[in-house]
């Protein structure tokens, strides 16, 4: 028997992250005067998350055990003709499982900061931020309607803007965070174009309303055009999904988003905000699954993204960036699960990356803290013995990710890999060939990255900018800069808290999340027309077979040679790398410049952009409008009216001359009709 979740229980899930938010940006700021300390601080921003955490935990409880929904308006902004915009929550499993996903992972990072940001002059400016960005994310995923959905994408936007920049006095960082606002705002303009769609047609900016019209909306065809109106409006809305979830060419935002702090990778860049456009669009299924075309197009996208960023991963020297180009690979395996139809396994991908990848942007920090906050992997080298929590962590959340049998992120991956062998589609070709190859890239970066951190011989030495203290051998952010150390225990738990889930939640979630019905009223599916879920539930048997089947089938020999030929090359013989990349060399630079796409964008789009902006203002504002319509009116009206004024003397011998001409005139004119 189903029950209804209680309302105030839910506001309270978004509301107490923003109150911790307003109290630290208020109050502890100079904006307020710094009235409360750090320790006040961070106790109320931390304080917020875990009672957003408690109650979602509760909700979640709620919907899997006693069937608990919720699907109401709170309040009504405002009502324009029949449109109304309103302000509600919807919660099923879908968005019951986002919540939880967004406050544990926040939480894990607010406790993080603690120690990371501990010698930082905006400590309490960071906790304000990372806070808002948990509200905003809230409001997003907990929307029952459209005009929210797009009040909290716009909200995690801004946040992120300001996460990104949040060192505004470092010129590459103010230059990042511009980058990823204005690639956003690109997405944005697709999405904001999908959602007036749907406002115009279906008449309704409500999820459950827009849904139930969604057989009308596809026997309709785009105004002027012979497409299908459907088609338009998925893939408007998969615009916005691609410049939130950073796909293939509007990706190029989130490797400079590393200018920002550690944290913020591991809440913006891995577990929330880039998987705003994976949920928007499981959220949307109902819509997408009448569009084929949509759906190839999201799986091409997919696709390309999913293989060639695993690429630019390979070259990475920046431990930050490595793990970057490893999100933006895995957003690319979410997204081809999405055009598969297989939604739910996106899903199930965004929970478990969501825990490995922040288990990942965490440990990358915590070794950065240790190595006197360089972050170049070729000058590390043996850390393992130094932090052995770091490196364990590390290590379990790197098997997770190249997806290791029995790993969370095994169930996940290797779930995707067969949905688009199954699926039907006409880019499943293309798909199926760029998963399975990324599953090698995918180890190897991901090893590469683990042996020159953790194993090998030290190279701190060799470093050319290595960081050196002050006389008493303590660096800006007082930590003993002789050697690498293990971090601080606010450092280490969140580690240990997120490594249990990285390993064990794909085991144990798999089933109810894929094959039984936590998303039965949250997703749609055709099986008619798209029987990948179909094809997977049939030759599933339980997660201990699927992972004892996994030895015998492609993906885990092409991951277990990715990281044989990573220990190989960079443990046993590192003189390989170089001599492959003398040979390759051409490849290697078109790596390195990240395939010309920021050179793309600076040179041919932006100052075409420029160039057209130059042109519309002097030729059509200037010459046009300035020129010809408002100078040119004055200038003809003055010029017919100083002709007209010269007939106007004021001398009776020329009115006289005038109507005599003009009684001459006409006589002719009526001599000649009269011939």
């Amino acid at each position: 028997m189903s029950q209804t979740l209680n309302a105030s229980t839910l506001l309270a899930v978004p509301m107490a992250p923003l109150v911790g938010s307003v109290l630290a940006g208020i109050f502890g700021t100079q904006f307020g005067g710094n009235w409360i300390g750090r320790r006040l601080t961070h106790t109320l921003t931390i304080l917020g998350v875990l009672i957003a955490f408690i109650l979602s935990a509760s909700t979640l409880k709620s919907v899997i055990a006693d069937g608990a929904r919720f699907n109401e308006t709170l309040y009504t902004w405002m009502v324009v003709g029949g449109l109304k915009m309103e302000v509600g929550f919807m919660v099923d499993g879908l968005t019951a499982m986002m919540m939880c996903v967004v406050t544990f992972v926040s939480l894990m990072v607010h406790l993080y900061t603690i120690g990371y940001m501990e010698e930082d002059e905006g400590y309490n400016r960071f906790f304000a931020y990372i806070s808002l960005f948990t509200f905003s994310m809230l409001m997003l995923v907990m929307s029952n309607n459209m005009l929210q959905l797009f009040f909290g994408w716009e909200a995690v936007g801004l946040v992120s803007y300001l996460l990104i920049g949040f060192w505004f006095n470092k010129p590459t960082a103010i230059f990042a965070n511009m980058k990823a606002f204005l690639v956003n705002r690109v997405g944005d303009f697709g999405f904001i174009l999908g959602i007036g769609l749907i406002a115009a047609f279906a008449g309704t900016l409500n999820y459950t309303e827009a849904f139930a019209k969604a057989a009308d909306l596809s026997a309709l065809t785009l105004p002027g055009t012979s497409w299908m109106l459907v088609t338009v409006i998925c893939i408007c809305l998969f615009i916005g999904a691609m410049g939130k979830s950073a796909q293939f060419p509007l990706h190029v935002w989130l490797p400079d988003s590393m200018e920002g702090p550690t944290p913020i990778s591991a809440l913006i860049h891995a577990a929330t905000m880039v998987t705003a456009g994976i949920f928007m669009v499981a959220r949307m299924s109902p819509l997408f699954e009448l569009s084929d075309t949509a759906l190839n197009f999201i799986m091409v996208v997919g696709s390309i993204t999913a293989l060639f960023m695993g690429f630019l991963g390979i070259i990475q020297n920046d431990i930050k960036r490595v793990v970057a180009y490893s999100t933006l690979s895995q957003l690319g395996y979410m997204t081809v699960a999405l055009g598969a139809s297989a939604y739910s396994v996106a899903v199930f991908h965004l929970m478990t990356h969501a825990f490995f990848k922040a288990l990942l942007f965490l440990g990358a920090g915590s070794v950065i803290m240790g190595m006197h906050h360089n972050q170049d992997i070729r000058y590390m080298g043996g850390v393992r013995k130094y932090m052995p929590i770091t490196w364990i962590t590390s290590l379990l959340g790197s098997l997770a990710l190249i997806g290791t049998p029995f790993f969370s992120g095994f169930y996940s991956k290797d779930s995707i890999i067969e949905a688009v062998h199954e699926s039907h589609l006409a880019a499943a070709g293309f798909a199926n060939f760029a998963v399975l190859a990324g599953v090698f890239v995918t180890a190897f970066y991901s090893f590469r990255m683990y042996f020159l951190v953790f194993h090998g011989k030290e190279r701190y030495d060799q470093n050319p900018d290595a960081h050196h203290g002050h006389d008493d051998h303590h660096d800006d952010h007082g930590h003993d800069s002789h050697g690498p150390h293990e971090s601080p225990w606010v450092v280490t738990v969140p580690l240990i808290l997120l490594a249990i889930p990285s390993v064990v939640i794909g085991y144990m979630t798999i089933d109810p999340m894929l094959f039984g019905e936590f998303f039965k009223d949250a997703i749609f599916v055709n099986d008619e027309k798209h029987q990948a879920m179909k094809e997977l539930a049939g030759a599933f048997h339980g997660p201990v077979a699927m992972a004892l089947h996994a030895v015998s089938t492609a993906p885990f020999w092409l991951a277990l040679a990715g990281v044989v030929v990573s220990w190989y090359m960079y443990l046993v013989n590192p003189a390989v790398p170089a001599a492959i990349g003398r040979a390759l060399r051409p490849l290697v630079v078109l790596l390195e410049n990240k395939y010309y796409m920021d050179w793309i964008n600076e040179n041919i789009l932006a100052r075409g952009a420029r160039a057209l902006g130059n042109g519309l203002w002097k030729v059509g504002d200037r010459t046009l409008i300035d020129g010809l319509l408002v100078n040119g009116s004055w200038k003809l009206v003055g010029m017919v009216s100083n002709w007209t004024r010269k007939l106007q003397s004021g001398y009776l011998y020329h009115y006289a001359l005038v109507m005599i001409l003009g009684i001459f005139l006409l006589m002719t004119y009526f001599v000649w009709l009269n011939k």
